[in-house]
């Protein structure tokens, strides 16, 4: 199967980046993709990047990205792809909104919206509300989680998207620099996983684009240039390629996290006991 990160502009314009949005969305599916996921705030803007203040939110175009949404949800169905979108969501209350990612399937529902839940400390300051809880997807007999931005810092998103049995993370960030890389490649050598990872296009020059096998490589990269762009490969559980992580070291590793093959083995005996000899 095979899915796609996008690489798209990113302005206040909330409906140049639906369009935007729609364009990438057409080449994708011209191009088979099943799913394509888009960075962190392609919709909205994000947060101080695209506005000045906090209390802008106050007077956000609400009801314009949410017939952005809906024209995004219609051509999914249109072209029958599934499209992971990155939006603020409006909270009531008088709280700050959600930075999420809308999950749209292919037959131009809304399946469910991932909100990002380790926000970073700037994004604590009045501009974001945290989310809570993970969220998975199937596209094909395939399992999607997803993660933004700061959270590639934070080895428990993706061990837990693993223990749910995840084959790939939809990863999307307003920008990828390199110890973001270092993080993500990691993350999917150690958890056996694909990680599709989308920018904007502004910030394609510090890590563009691209998807991470579960060897921990990429499988594949965006050009590092301010233009549109599109990274795709296909998830293919009996690539020989990906023999050792697919195959032998996920399900060893799950074992081992366990514990119970080396409780088993565990000796009693007083060398073992005594750490002050030789």
């Amino acid at each position: 199967m095979k899915i796609a990160a996008a690489q798209t502009l990113v302005s206040s314009d909330i409906a140049a980046n639906g369009a935007a949005i729609r364009t990438m969305l057409a080449t994708a599916a011209g191009d088979g993709a099943r799913v394509i996921n888009f960075c962190e705030g392609a919709l909205s803007g994000y947060s101080k990047l695209q506005m000045m203040h906090p209390d802008d939110w106050a007077s956000f175009d609400w009801q314009q990205q949410e017939a952005e949404l809906r024209a995004i949800a219609s051509l999914c169905g249109e072209l029958h792809i599934f499209a992971v979108i990155g939006g603020a969501h409006r909270l009531s209350g008088g709280y700050p909104p959600h930075n999420s990612l809308y999950v749209f399937s292919e037959t131009g529902a809304l399946l469910t919206r991932y909100d990002k839940r380790f926000l970073s400390n700037s994004e604590l300051g009045g501009w974001y509300s945290p989310g809570t809880e993970p969220i998975t997807f199937d596209v094909d007999g395939y399992r999607m989680g997803c993660a933004i931005c700061i959270e590639s810092q934070f080895p428990e998103v993706f061990e837990e998207y693993e223990r749910l049995g995840v084959d790939a993370v939809l990863f999307s960030s307003y920008g990828i620099p390199d110890y973001f890389q270092i993080a993500l490649r990691a993350h999917a050598g150690l958890n056996c996983i694909w990680i599709g990872a989308a920018t904007p296009v502004q910030k394609a020059h510090k890590g563009p684009a691209g998807i991470i096998g579960p060897d921990g490589k990429w499988a594949t990269q965006c050009p590092a240039a301010a233009e549109p762009n599109l990274a795709t490969t296909v998830l293919d559980r009996d690539n020989p390629v990906y023999d050792i992580p697919l195959q032998k070291a996920r399900p060893w590793r799950r074992r081992a996290r366990k514990g119970d093959i080396y409780r088993e083995q565990i000796v009693d005996d007083p060398r073992s006991r005594e750490r002050g000899g030789y």
